[in-house]
């Protein structure tokens, strides 16, 4: 299972939202370049990074910065927020970012999202953000009547092939994952799927990487707080992300 560090950018700094809300963030680095290289140094191979002021406003702020990591550091970096256009999802291709991942668009522009995964495949994510299962767009600040099952299955069947998915509740919160939603997500549409928000301890990951182990489509987890506050270092949370549990012994054995 794959393991991805992040680095959530506001006005150019490494910071940690509590539940999406803007006015509750903590700045951890002025220097998310440096936190990157630092991950990679720690034996990172994938990165996610998002755009919180894109997320929020629909316009890109931190693409110098988005720009700096892709050329600094041999990470394949995923990155959202706010990206609602194709010549936008083109832009920073180009800049060196190995996938996109599109929310709000998706649920306002599904064909866009159609059209942009059949030009650029598996470079396309869609990210669905979810409170009570519901999905929430516009950086988190907007309801909507849509099951977050719903949209994955409507993304599949247009061609996406990942979605990262997001329990509001949980995010910032160290909390936990929500581990039963990701499984069900994951089992009911086929898609492969990325868990965000509320890993806190080794044993989230591991987890995780047992239902992985058993071929439901969880291809990764991404971490952000927990790292920065020290719960775990990323060394030991990517030995998690590897962990293989001894096998139980069959029945009438």
């Amino acid at each position: 299972m794959l393991l991805f560090p992040a680095i959530d950018l506001k006005e150019g700094k490494a910071v940690r939202l509590l539940q999406g809300r803007m006015e509750d963030s903590t700045v951890y680095a002025d220097d998310p370049v440096e936190v990157a290289e630092n991950f990679k140094k720690q034996g990172a191979s994938h990165l996610h990074v998002v755009d919180l002021n894109g997320a929020f406003t629909g316009q890109p702020v931190n693409d110098e910065v988005i720009r700096k990591i892709v050329g600094s550091v041999s990470l394949k970096v995923q990155v959202g927020g706010g990206i609602r256009t194709m010549e936008r999802i083109t832009e920073l291709l180009e800049l060196g970012v190995e996938r996109v991942i599109l929310g709000t668009i998706a649920v306002k522009d599904p064909q866009l999202v159609a059209e942009a995964a059949r030009r650029y495949g598996e470079r396309i994510i869609v990210g669905i953000d979810a409170l009570g299962g519901r999905v929430a767009v516009q950086g988190w600040a907007e309801a909507t009547e849509m099951q977050a099952v719903d949209l994955a299955q409507a993304m599949k069947n247009v061609g996406v092939k990942h979605i990262v998915f997001t329990d509001i509740a949980r995010d910032g919160m160290l909390s936990g994952p929500n581990i039963e939603s990701t499984v069900q997500l994951a089992q009911e549409t086929g898609i492969n799927v990325i868990t965000s928000g509320g890993i806190s301890t080794l044993e989230d990951i591991r987890r995780l990487q047992t239902e992985h182990l058993k071929g439901i489509p969880i291809e990764g987890a991404i971490t952000g707080k927990a790292l920065y506050s020290g719960a775990f270092t990323l060394k030991e949370a990517l030995e998690a992300a590897n962990y293989k549990p001894q096998l139980t012994e069959k029945r009438g054995e």
